[in-house]
């Protein structure tokens, strides 16, 4: 049996950008989610237990957008660079939060 083009009517290219997507939504929001959770632990002025649990517990809200935002941007370039800059950013505030106060 031989498959025509006819039937897929998306390209390769936009099932790769799909496929870039849903990678970017999965792995990208959550090294989204461990980056801000760790840098919510060290600011919260609450015990370090407490401080835990209450980043975990906010730490699904940026995955949650992390997923909404890689969808809706223009391309999945700018998806995967918009998430790498911002867990860049959380996990460079949370690592030097870890190291002033040790």
């Amino acid at each position: 049996m031989v498959l025509s083009l006819r039937k897929f009517p998306l390209g390769t290219r936009a099932s790769w950008s799909i496929a870039s997507r849903v990678l970017a939504a999965i792995f990208g929001g959550y090294a989204l989610a461990f980056a801000f959770t760790a840098m919510l632990a060290l600011l919260l002025p609450v015990s370090r237990p407490n401080a835990a649990v209450a980043a975990c517990l906010f730490g699904f809200i940026p995955y949650l957008l992390a997923i909404l935002w890689v969808f809706s941007v223009r391309s999945a370039t700018r998806a995967w660079a918009g998430l790498f800059t911002v867990t860049l950013s959380c996990a460079a505030v949370a690592a030097s939060l870890y190291f002033l106060k040790a």
